[in-house]
């Protein structure tokens, strides 16, 4: 039996990584539409990071692990300039101006870019099935777009932005996935949060007047963003991304959305429509898709 599970062990610890990712981003869209109500975006995405680091700088000690190799700075740098604290204010901002379902969407046609920008930059391929699963996923993603969007209440600012969020994403990964080759992937998540932190500082003097006015709830949301989606979610992203493509990984998220929809039903009151939950299916199928290998590509593989 245990050898068994040492055999298993490395792929399952990687598939729960993904799955555990998933989720907490897709809470992360549910409790930043609460906490927005009473924060504002560069406020609510300093106190994400400050959170967020303080548990990563925890659990550095904790594991002594020390400052980043070299090889790794540049990654980290760009990515907690361009992900962390790029990616949050612009998605912090997006979401005051559409709905949470609809910016889990627009943000997540970013695997698309991660993807091309990976076959770029780092020569990764782009294999049939990954193409093909963006495109369902993608089809799915625009579907669930047009059935919220249906009544006029969506702001172009706020679809500008959530697609600059998308842009962020996918540079962001794309400059951590080299990054991992020197470092841990606690080391990367951590000073990429720590650097991201440090770019929002300017927002300080908003978050210590807001945190006083600020209901429970939405103060509740903005720690809960800072330990979960932020401190352990990019923790077991970062695992699996050193361990799979950066496309291949990225097209999982297009499952977010549908997670999105649920909770913000559940959460939020916002009821799907038909149409919303036929896009849901659409996108996690895409998700099958792009990861389904043929039996003889996992043969020559073995």
């Amino acid at each position: 039996m245990k050898s068994r599970l040492t055999l298993l062990s490395p792929r399952a610890l990687t598939v729960g990584a993904v799955c555990f990712t998933v989720f907490a981003w897709a809470s992360a869209f549910v409790s930043i539409r609460s906490a927005g109500a009473a924060y504002s975006p560069g406020a609510l995405a300093l106190g994400r990071l400050l959170t967020a680091s303080l548990v990563l700088g925890a659990l550095l000690l904790i594991r002594r692990e020390g400052l980043p190799p070299r090889g790794a700075r540049r990654g980290i740098l760009v990515s907690g300039l361009v992900w962390f604290c790029g990616y949050t204010v612009a998605l912090n901002w997006g979401e005051r101006l559409v709905d949470a379902g609809t910016a889990s969407l627009l943000v997540n046609t970013g695997p698309i870019l991660m993807a091309l920008l990976a076959a770029r930059l780092l020569g990764e391929a782009l294999p049939p099935q990954l193409l093909a699963g963006m495109g369902v996923s993608f089809v799915g993603a625009v579907v669930v777009g047009l059935s919220m969007s249906g009544g006029g209440s969506t702001s172009w600012l706020g679809v500008v932005l959530c697609l600059l969020a998308a842009v962020a994403y996918a540079t962001g990964v794309v400059a951590q996935k080299p990054a991992l080759s020197f470092g841990t992937p606690l080391q990367i998540t951590a000073y990429s949060c720590l650097t991201g932190a440090a770019a929002c500082l300017p927002f300080a003097g908003r978050l210590a007047a807001e945190v006083p006015e600020a209901p429970l709830s939405a103060t509740l949301n903005l720690l809960y963003l800072g330990v979960v989606p932020t401190a352990l979610a990019f923790i077991t992203w970062s695992y699996a991304l050193a361990r799979m493509p950066a496309g291949k990984l990225g097209s999982t998220t297009y499952a977010v959305p549908a997670v999105v929809v649920l909770l913000s039903w559940a959460f939020l009151g916002e009821v799907p429509a038909w149409l919303t939950l036929l896009g849901g299916v659409l996108c996690l199928a895409g998700v099958g898709v792009a990861r389904h290998r043929p039996r003889s590509a996992t043969r020559v593989a073995a």
